[in-house]
């Protein structure tokens, strides 16, 4: 038995120095430590000896097995700090490199014209009104003079939650709301968001934004409709842009009118991006109607208004001279880094 022992002791020193893994780190303290191991093997025969033999063995055994352990313990310390080192040396960072570029974000062209339509309008006494997107069928259609079974809902192609909540299709509920809750004088202007159900093509989509202006006062005319909105044209497109009103029919103004702009990139001499006709239609706009004051309790015998609306991503459009909508909302960076 002594002669086993030392045996294992020798070939365990022997096998130690080419273990380079944990696994077979495992796998050597199963071999000699484990239940089957070599150790215990040699342990179990000592039943066999003599009363004077058994101590001495027994020492020896002991030996043996905190020498195995102690080795284990420390090749698996060495196993352990090689391995890290490894990994250190593997995930040096050389400080020296130059780092990754951080590229800055801008506004989307659409927030840009918003930005601007804004100013020009808080520079003349307006104020900044917002709505619901998810709007009440009274607020979009019956309380702007258009009631159940009008024609004109036909032509809007609404997106319907139930019969009486839809997704707005224009900002002139924001107009109605404010009515019902502040007293003229009224001077605001409502941006936002409006949805039609409208095939995706160049010039349609079912989302896009509108923006839409009210004035309402003792004594208001289509003069200061027309001042109101040459004003807003010329900072907008030049000081040398003129205005075309054409008569129109809108339920919630009357009389209505469609507005023409003298093109900015000819000069009205005739171009592509007015089709050779040298005015390009701007917005829609019109004389608040007496039956939706009254729908917001003020009294048309008293006070009269007017109202307008224009289509973002038209202006927009017109602006960096863009011809397919669908850009906008694409979210393509090779055509937003461009603004």
């Amino acid at each position: 038995m002594k002669e086993q022992l030392s045996n294992i002791k020798a070939n365990a020193s022997s096998e130690l120095d080419s273990l380079n893994t944990l696994d077979e780190l495992e796998s050597f303290r199963v071999k000699y430590l484990g239940k089957k191991g070599a150790l215990t093997a040699v342990m179990k025969g000592m039943g066999g000896l003599s009363a004077e033999e058994r101590p001495i063995i027994g020492q020896l055994a002991n030996e043996v097995r905190a020498f195995l352990e102690n080795s284990i313990e420390e090749k698996k310390s060495k196993i352990e700090l090689e391995a890290e080192n490894e990994k250190i040396k593997n995930e040096t960072l050389d400080v020296t490199m130059p780092g990754k570029k951080i590229l800055a974000g801008g506004k989307h062209p659409l927030t840009t014209v918003l930005d601007d339509l804004k100013n020009i309008f808080i520079g003349m006494g307006f104020n900044i009104a917002e709505g619901p997107e998810v709007e009440l069928d009274y607020y979009n259609f019956e309380a702007l003079n258009i009631p159940k079974n009008h024609p004109a809902r036909d032509t809007q192609d609404t997106f319907y939650i139930n019969e009486n909540t839809v997704l707005r299709t224009q900002t002139s509920p924001v107009q109605v709301r404010v009515m019902e809750n502040q007293k003229p004088p009224i001077r605001i202007i409502s941006a936002g968001k409006v949805y039609r159900s409208d095939a995706v093509d160049a010039t349609h989509s079912p989302v896009f934004h509108q923006i839409e202006g009210l004035v309402i006062d003792k004594g208001i005319t289509m003069a200061d409709l027309k001042g109101t909105l040459e004003v807003f044209i010329q900072k907008l497109y030049g000081e040398n842009t003129k205005l075309r009103f054409r008569p129109h029919h809108f339920p919630f103004t009357e009389p209505s009118a469609e507005v023409d702009i003298s093109c900015f990139n000819c000069g009205g001499e005739g171009c592509r991006i007015c089709k050779g006709e040298g005015w390009i239609e701007i917005l829609g706009c019109g004389m608040v109607h007496p039956k939706v004051l009254k729908n917001c309790d003020i009294d048309p015998d008293v006070y009269s208004g007017f109202a307008f609306g224009i289509g973002l991503e038209r202006i927009a459009m017109f602006r960096y001279g863009i011809e397919d909508l669908r850009l906008f909302f694409e979210n393509d960076t090779r055509f937003l880094k461009q603004f």
